[in-house]
């Protein structure tokens, strides 16, 4: 729903966040879901809006073998992108203290390998590494895995914009991508804002849930105050505009088409 809701706004891209899809199975963000979980979530994403997807691969599942797996099975489930780590397990959410870091060598070994095993898809290298190495940390960082064969640099949890323009500049011809999550270590800046600094992408990783998510939690409580969902309805999608996104009128037009297709010659041979 949330891809079509999207595409139906003309963005073009859609990005598939591990956090929020940890947190639809009732699950925090500590790297428990798996590569074939995600590759679900994938698919159905894939199919529905015919978009190019953004996949969190997380810490790659393991080492450069599981790495390697990690890309074919998204690939294969419709990927057009992913995006690998530099924590080790148990990983946390970038804009958390606490997190623990892998050896830079181990997480180029592992972007190398994404980049050997991929056919066409885009490899984005993350890196966590201005919270413990600072801005210079980070940066070599990002230049060991651009150099390992990663096609954009992901710096996570960067503090405010001084950061952010320095770190692109430090960069140049790299592209960069820019993470918007709310409520994190980054303050708000516009899209516009983010590309005047450096940055050809960005992402906003958990707006969606969060607030289908507050939406649900009042629905609930006046449900449960009410015995009645009627003080909700102006904030509903209608039935109507529930079936246009989904595209049901094309679904029954191509099964009543199907139903009364006649093949040539059958009516001469009953």
């Amino acid at each position: 729903m949330a891809a079509l809701q999207a595409r139906a706004a003309g963005f073009e891209a859609l990005y598939l966040s591990g956090a929020a899809m940890t947190a639809s199975m009732g699950l925090p963000d500590l790297g428990i879901i798996t590569v074939d979980e995600v590759a679900g979530f994938v698919r159905q994403i894939a199919r529905a809006s015919a978009l190019p997807v953004l996949v969190d691969g997380d810490t790659g599942y393991g080492e450069a073998l599981n790495v390697m797996h990690m890309v074919r099975t998204f690939e294969d489930a419709g990927a057009g992108a992913v995006h690998i780590e530099d924590q080790i397990l148990p990983k946390k959410c970038g804009h958390l203290n606490g997190k623990k870091l892998a050896d830079a060598r181990d997480m180029a070994a592992k972007v190398a390998a994404a980049a050997k095993a991929r056919r066409q898809l885009y490899l984005i290298a993350r890196t966590d590494a201005a919270a413990t190495e600072g801005l210079d940390g980070a940066v070599a960082r990002a230049k060991l895995y651009v150099e390992a064969g990663a096609d954009a640099i992901f710096p996570e949890a960067l503090g405010d914009a001084e950061t952010f323009r320095a770190f692109a500049a430090r960069l140049p011809g790299v592209p960069l991508l820019a993470n918007m999550t709310e409520f994190g270590r980054t303050p708000t800046f516009t899209a516009a804002e983010f590309e005047a600094m450096g940055y050809r992408m960005v992402i906003w990783p958990v707006s969606s849930l969060r607030v289908a998510a507050k939406a649900q939690e009042k629905l609930y409580a006046t449900l449960a105050r009410n015995g009645s969902t009627k003080a909700m309805l102006g904030e509903m999608q209608t039935r109507a505009e529930l079936y246009d996104l989904i595209g049901l009128a094309a679904f029954e037009a191509l099964d009543a088409s199907i139903v009364s297709t006649v093949l040539p010659g059958a009516a001469a041979a009953e």
